[in-house]
């Protein structure tokens, strides 16, 4: 099990940066894109309205990432987008003659996380027309999201949402959040072998005495519920309520046999 923990602080080193965006909207559903990842840094070069920032639609998408929408930095040119930066990327889905190299957003993602402490920057056209030549010139590398050959064409929101995704996968594999980092779902103590053994022989016996198993054929009852058990990954508790079951099975089964008895002649 690895209990490495992840180093957060390399979610600041992307930033995203939109260029010249039509939509409101789409700037709050891209903060709350990168929220959700765990990524904060959105850059906007000269969106179309200047209030995009207060825009009621551009709130109500962001839905709960309004600190995000708050600290987006809004520059004039690209150049300022980008300072700072050691390397750029530009998202599009019209591929370019003379291109930089060209990565898949899985392939961008290790590579970014590899990097380090680097600071880099995923550069997304507009809604209307993409990136201009003249801005993709200015990127290391070109990155096509591998969609639908006959509708290649996402949301710009979604293109910021798979983006952010691969980069925090990247991240997870190398080291996975802790439980304090990522408290979502209840994680118990695994079962120990001898816990898990003990448990198939009270199961096995329980089954028994219900009449389930015959112990003079058995079958492969017992290996096929292992096999079943073994894709569980059994916590300690799990364990605990299954042996809870083969007692109240034995239980049931006694209190049967003793029914019997009393009715015989």
């Amino acid at each position: 099990m690895n209990t490495q923990k992840t180093d957060t602080s390399i979610f600041q080193t992307l930033r995203f940066v939109l260029v010249e965006t039509s939509h409101p909207g789409n700037v709050g559903a891209a903060a709350r894109a990168l929220k959700t990842m765990g990524f904060s840094r959105l850059v906007l070069v000269r969106p179309r309205f200047s209030d995009v920032l207060v825009h009621p639609d551009a709130q109500a998408l962001a839905s709960g990432a309004l600190d995000v929408l708050e600290n987006t930095q809004i520059v004039d040119s690209i150049d300022e987008a980008l300072n700072g930066c050691t390397q750029a990327a530009a998202v599009t889905a019209r591929l370019r003659e003379f291109s930089p190299q060209v990565l898949t957003p899985r392939q961008f993602a290790s590579s970014w996380q590899q990097s380090h402490a680097a600071h880099q920057a995923l550069v997304f056209g507009s809604e209307r027309y993409g990136l201009p030549n003249e801005i993709v010139e200015q990127c290391d590398t070109l990155i096509n999201i591998p969609a639908n050959p006959e509708h290649t064409s996402l949301n710009l929101a979604q293109a910021v949402q798979v983006l952010a995704y691969e980069c925090r996968m990247a991240v997870l594999e190398k080291a996975p959040l802790s439980e304090a980092e990522n408290p979502i779902g209840f994680h118990g103590k695994p079962a120990t072998v001898d816990q898990i053994n003990g448990m198939f022989g009270h199961l096995e016996r329980a089954l028994a005495v219900s009449g389930f198993l015959d112990p003079e054929n058995p079958k492969k009852l017992m290996p096929r519920l292992r096999r079943l058990f073994s894709r569980c990954h059994l916590e300690t508790e799990e364990i605990n309520i299954l042996r809870g079951i083969a007692n109240q099975m034995e239980s049931l089964a006694g209190q049967a046999a003793a029914s019997r008895k009393k009715t015989l002649p």
